[in-house]
């Protein structure tokens, strides 16, 4: 039989995430100031695996290593093509702690890095090596949000597959610590001139340089107290939020600009997969017929 999906509740959730979205951002600017820069930040995102979330290879003066987040034996696992490995525990530490070790063990496998060590899309910004304030590790919640990522990626992947056009990796983005993909039109958006927490104009602007439509799964912030998939396009189109999308549960924020389906609606469903693809494809066929984007020779089907 087919486990259940994970039941995540924000409240018991939110200091874990708190903590270890520091963590990943730490290791996420690892993977920032080592990698050639890929079009829409692309080169700085984890993906899902067995264990947790991973960096993949990362280039340094030996050849390359990874550093990979491990989310049921809980420890950063640091290990290169030289044969060697270091590991850091997860446990209830600070992120200064974190941060200090972590170093240590990677000048200890002669990776020689140094990055912007301030958080990103977070405010109150405190540098990671004097953040004394977020050490909350509770092992079973983060457990069971790497369980949510592992039912809900191979979703988004199947709904990538369905597009010829340029669209981006399933990935994890530690910044907003969101699960996404994002679909694009061929077309040149609007200049964008929003502002996002301790994010440089300039990177928001090459990231939605072109038309977007992009989905994907989110724990949630105190505002919006609840676990989501989201859905959303750049620009905003005049009618995009009046379609008519499923599944019913569904809903479209004002506030926010974008579509909504609580993680509970899906993970109660009969078939939770089968809802999530409802969701991403009707709010994708919302933003593409309102944008008038050119469907037919960007939609694949190879059957």
């Amino acid at each position: 039989m087919k486990k259940e999906w994970p039941d995540l509740q924000y409240d018991k959730l939110k200091d874990t995430i708190a903590t270890v979205q520091l963590w990943t951002q730490i290791v996420g600017k690892i993977k920032l100031i080592k990698m050639p820069w890929l079009n829409h930040s692309w080169h700085v995102t984890f993906t899902v695996s067995p264990h947790g979330l991973t960096t993949g290879g990362i280039n340094y003066n030996k050849g390359i290593f990874e550093l990979s987040f491990d989310f049921i034996d809980h420890q950063l696992l640091i290990i290169t093509s030289e044969g060697d490995n270091e590991r850091v525990s997860l446990y209830p530490r600070t992120v200064a702690s974190f941060y200090n070790e972590l170093f240590e063990k990677l000048k200890a496998l002669d990776i020689d890095v140094k990055i912007y060590a301030k958080p990103n899309e977070i405010n109150p910004a405190i540098p990671f090596e004097k953040d004394e304030v977020h050490q909350s590790y509770d092992k079973e919640q983060i457990n069971l949000f790497w369980k949510a990522l592992v039912k809900i990626e191979p979703v988004l992947n199947k709904f990538r597959a369905g597009f010829s056009g340029k669209c981006s990796p399933v990935h994890f983005f530690w910044g907003s610590f969101d699960l996404a993909v994002t679909r694009f039109s061929g077309r040149v958006a609007p200049k964008y001139s929003g502002v996002v927490n301790n994010i440089p104009l300039r990177v928001m602007q090459e990231s939605y340089s072109h038309e977007v439509s992009s989905a994907g799964f989110w724990p949630g912030n105190e505002a919006f107290p609840h676990p989501a998939f989201y859905s959303y396009a750049y620009p905003i189109p005049a009618d995009f939020g009046t379609q008519k999308i499923m599944p019913v549960e569904a809903f479209y924020s004002k506030e926010m600009g974008e579509f909504f389906l609580l993680y509970d609606d899906v993970r109660k469903a009969a078939f939770p997969e089968k809802m999530l693809m409802e969701f991403l494809q009707s709010t994708y066929d919302a933003a593409a017929e309102t944008g008038n984007w050119d469907k037919k020779s960007l939609e694949f089907n190879y059957f």
